[in-house]
């Protein structure tokens, strides 16, 4: 990372920043060029290790390419806020992001419904009762996180 001064490195904070972002942005390798796209998400951890949990239909291109190459970027950002700096005629963004590696399984349909239990949670703080009808048309996908690392912008000065 370039600017070591906006890095975050403590696991909590990171932690942190992931509680508060609604969307992660996964990238698949499409043929020369990534295919990046948007996905609700939920996340679990285990000691050290994260995995994080999405949801998808039961066939499409996301699905193909991770079929042919399951490793997978992904990048999630929060707290946007504009900071501007009239007397120095400047101004920045604020945010707090995440960004890092990790590979993809789908995971079993005896596994999916602890999986969609854990998504649902990072959205609706309660025990959300879902329709199980869905499960037979989902395919619910697993990520185990690699590595990531923290970035946060607060100012410009």
């Amino acid at each position: 990372m370039r600017r070591k001064d906006r890095e975050i490195t403590s696991f909590q904070e990171i932690l942190e920043i992931i509680e508060k972002c609604d969307t992660c942005r996964i990238a698949l390798n499409d043929e020369g060029f990534p295919y990046i796209v948007p996905l609700n998400f939920g996340h679990e951890v285990q000691g050290e290790q994260v995995f994080f949990y999405f949801h998808a239909a039961t066939e499409g291109k996301k699905l193909d390419l991770i079929a042919k190459d399951n490793r997978a970027t992904f990048e999630m950002d929060c707290d946007h806020n504009f900071i501007l700096y009239e007397e120095q005629m400047n101004c920045t963004m604020g945010y707090a992001s995440v960004i890092g590696h990790g590979t993809i399984e789908i995971v079993p349909d005896e596994e999916k419904y602890d999986a969609l239990k854990i998504l649902m949670r990072h959205y609706h703080a309660e025990d959300f009762r879902f329709n199980t009808d869905m499960i037979g048309v989902t395919t619910v996908l697993k990520m185990t996180v690699h590595d990531m690392a923290g970035k946060r912008c607060d100012n410009l000065r």
